[in-house]
């Protein structure tokens, strides 16, 4: 169960507009970032929920989609996220918060596809914007933005091929992920 789950959580770019994820929805993510482990029990990544069209519109401009899809300026306006959390650590608990967040943003977006949901690991954003938008105070560091929906395009992994872990998109518009093999990254069994 855990590996069809591994293997339907993909970096998901384009959304269909309905369903949109409710509020308890998104609850239940943080939920399981809540229930998470956690460097020394601190637990001092804390979430914005952003559930509105306002909030939505206001931080998708913050948000890089996809570089190595050249040419490609993200999803059309139809095709945007629903809901979007935004990940932050708190230096008011802990100034190390990096590892935590990372497993906490797998465990929500692993939750999310439960839910037949999907969503995007963001770390290109606009900070700044961000801060100044949600009026984030200086005591946290925004770390990630998770970019959230109900999946409108195909992606499936793929073995990867001369070293190329580039992503692309086929004739087809299906989002192809290569990834390494367990020869390369198995070094050495005892």
């Amino acid at each position: 169960m855990l590996m069809e789950l591994l293997l339907r959580n993909r970096s998901y770019r384009r959304f269909e507009q309905k369903p949109v994820m409710s509020v308890e929805d998104l609850k239940d993510l943080v939920t399981a970032a809540r229930l998470s482990p956690s460097a020394r029990n601190d637990q001092p990544v804390k979430f914005i929920l952003l559930h509105s069209r306002k909030a939505c519109d206001s931080i998708f401009p913050c948000c890089s989609w996809a570089g190595y899809l050249k040419g490609w300026q993200g999803p059309a306006e139809d095709e945007r996220p629903t809901s979007y959390i935004i990940v932050l650590g708190d230096t008011q608990i802990s100034e190390k918060f990096d590892t935590d967040a990372g497993i906490m943003c797998q465990s929500m977006l692993l939750t999310a596809v439960e839910k037949g949901y999907g969503g995007c690991m963001l770390g290109s954003i606009d900070r700044n914007v961000i801060r100044s938008s949600f009026a984030i105070s200086d005591r946290y560091i925004i770390r990630y933005v998770l970019a959230l929906g109900k999946p409108s395009e195909k992606a499936v992994v793929e073995a990867m091929e001369n070293g190329d872990t580039h992503y692309y998109r086929d004739e087809q518009d299906v989002h192809h992920v290569p990834k390494r093999g367990l020869r390369e990254l198995i070094v050495g069994i005892h």
